[in-house]
């Protein structure tokens, strides 16, 4: 039955249209012809009649597909999601309940073109609250252009779509993750192009910091307490000689020579730990 859905005539435009020798209106009630066609499928489930039902109301799922037709999906893929719906609606629709299939199937079709988005259509998938918000905001906000002739703001589509302002700025800024690029998609043009990958992201320096700081906290275990507040005073809190000596009560010629000391001990440190480091990496 694909295969059938799949030969009738593809279009280019996002928008229904006629089909000779087919049902072309897109809903309202169904003619004589629609009806007795419903009625025998529904008593024989003969796969003939139901090819011939998907030809007489496939305008309808082109009609379902345009509410949904956007740049970044192909309509003619939304016509086929809308074509899965029409079936789905032809299989389950009884004749005797005294709807029209119209009224019928197009909620069938809108459903599965909705559950398309919301399962295939997202590089990224958010919540689903936020996907149906972000669809309906799209949707509205091109209708709104086109009634408008210009782009609606906030309010305006807060205002059709029934929606809080911050579910609409919320909405905005999902959609984004309908789609993704390829970080190998080359940025300039000619042999200047480089990989987006390679233009993204800026070098960071935390990990070098944080490395260092390690480094410095085992080294200075070797210290005394008293040694390493003095270190503390003077490379943290930039005090000099004679401050810390205030600070400690030592004159300033004392904490020179502590200063000294404590820096010998700090690179008889460093170079015990590299020769540990290198043994390791021997081993």
């Amino acid at each position: 039955m694909l295969q059938t859905i799949a030969t009738a005539p593809r279009s280019t435009a996002p928008g229904p249209r006629r089909i000779t020798g087919v049902r072309s209106t897109p809903a309202g009630a169904d003619g004589p012809a629609d009806l007795h066609l419903l009625r025998r499928f529904a008593a024989t489930r003969d796969s003939g009649l139901r090819t011939q039902l998907v030809h007489r109301y496939l305008p309808l799922a082109r009609y379902a597909a345009n509410h949904y037709a956007r740049r970044s999906e192909p309509f003619d893929d939304l016509v086929q999601v809308a074509s899965l719906g029409l079936l789905k609606a032809i299989d389950r629709f009884d004749p005797q309940n005294g709807a029209t299939f119209s009224s019928y199937a197009l909620p069938t079709m809108l459903g599965e073109l909705r559950r398309y988005f919301r399962d295939r259509g997202w590089a990224v998938r958010p919540p689903r609250t936020l996907q149906e918000h972000a669809l309906l905001v799209e949707r509205e906000s091109g209708e709104l252009q086109r009634e408008l002739g210009r782009s609606p703001t906030v309010a305006e589509l807060a205002d059709r779509t029934g929606l809080t302002l911050e579910e609409v700025l919320d909405g905005r800024e999902a959609i984004v993750a309908h789609s993704a690029t390829s970080l190998s998609t080359p940025v300039g043009d000619g042999e200047d192009a480089a990989p987006l990958g390679d233009l993204l992201g800026t070098e960071d320096t935390g990990f070098d910091r944080a490395e260092d700081r390690a480094t410095v906290e085992a080294l200075t275990q070797a210290l005394s307490r008293r040694e390493r507040e003095i270190l503390r005073l003077r490379m943290e809190e930039d005090l000099t000689q004679s401050e810390i000596g205030e600070r400690i009560g030592l004159s300033q010629m004392h904490v020179s020579r502590l200063l000294r000391q404590i820096l010998e001990k700090l690179h008889a440190a460093a170079a015990a730990q590299g020769a540990v480091m290198e043994v390791a990496r021997v081993r």
